[in-house]
């Protein structure tokens, strides 16, 4: 039986974070794989080409929260209104510290997670969410 590899979408729009973000990923764990979109719209356009493709969902979605076209939030509802995207874990990755975003994520269940200072800490923070994949299983398509 062969073994899936798990994807990580990450979308943010700064080239750099999304850069950053997944080299220290592939530092942590070089067989997950990280997938980029750079907005809301190319992550839903992804993610309905999964579907539709049978492909193996994301284990977790690294959403920034200000991007063009779609941004985090408008995403963020998109994904927990679709009943196969739903459960999927997502981290909100951002500068922000605004109580209003903080508060909406809260109640959507989902972590924010504060862009680091220093990418000393990027390798910390990149163990931290793919703790996300290793607790759930989101990998297989279900009905």
């Amino acid at each position: 039986m062969a073994i899936s590899t798990k994807r990580i979408l990450c979308v943010d729009d700064d080239e750099d974070d999304r850069m950053f973000l997944s080299q220290a990923i592939s530092d942590v764990n070089p067989n997950v794989q990280v997938v980029e979109a750079v907005n809301g719209m190319d992550a839903i356009k992804y993610l309905d080409e999964v579907k539709q493709g049978g492909q193996h969902l994301p284990c977790l979605i690294v959403l920034d929260i200000n991007m063009p076209l779609l941004d985090g939030k408008k995403t963020l509802e998109r994904i927990k209104k679709d009943p196969r995207l739903k459960s999927i874990p997502v981290v909100v990755f951002t500068n922000s510290r605004n109580p209003s975003d903080m508060q909406l994520f809260k109640n959507y269940g989902v972590d924010m997670v504060s862009k680091p200072d220093n990418l000393v800490y990027l390798n910390k923070i990149a163990t931290e969410l793919l703790s996300y994949c290793e607790t759930s299983d989101f990998s297989d398509l279900t009905d």
